[in-house]
């Protein structure tokens, strides 16, 4: 797995493996890619997210899962493995311990990565970082990560962002 931190320190940025992600994942066959896709992979936009995240995240996206949740001091990002993977949990704690160091320094090169465009939220998030909280727990499968604010404006924009992350991802819960 390549750490999206490590590729930064390089000088690689993170329009530069928007691209090298495309070239990885463009030329394997769909089908090994997502062997329990969802109704949702006649999507291309949808399957360029599914790319891109697994090359952001280190798992595979299909057999992954998101659930993005607004709280009334912030909310949650969950990702876990649907399946037995140890070693694919252990990605998801290594990438939300890299988030929280990135997202608390207003830098949002994870979401721009796997969406390929400014997420909304972020550019407030960004600039009300001081006001933010971040932290991750492990859960069973994968991990969780908590931001929390008092700050109406940012408490504003992280639903913005949960909001999003949420319908791009397909994951209505």
């Amino acid at each position: 797995m390549v750490k999206l931190g490590n590729l930064i320190r390089r000088g690689l940025r993170p329009e530069a493996l928007v691209g090298l992600s495309l070239v990885v994942f463009g030329a394997a066959p769909v089908a090994a890619q997502q062997p329990h896709a969802p109704a949702a992979t006649n999507d291309s936009a949808f399957r360029g997210v599914q790319q891109r995240g697994a090359a952001v995240m280190g798992v595979d996206q299909y057999t992954s899962q998101h659930v993005f949740a607004a709280t009334s001091d912030g909310g949650t990002i969950t990702l876990v493995r649907l399946i037995d993977d140890s070693s694919g949990a252990r990605a998801i704690r290594e990438h939300f311990a890299e988030i929280v160091q990135q997202f608390a320094a207003g830098r949002f090169d994870a979401p721009f990565l796997v969406h390929d465009m400014t997420v909304p939220g972020t550019a407030v998030m960004a600039e009300r970082k001081a006001l933010i909280r971040y932290s991750v727990r492990e859960v069973p499968r994968g991990g969780e990560l908590r931001m929390v604010t008092s700050d109406r404006a940012a408490l504003a924009a992280i639903h913005e962002f949960l909001a999003f992350q949420r319908a791009d991802h397909r994951a209505h819960h």
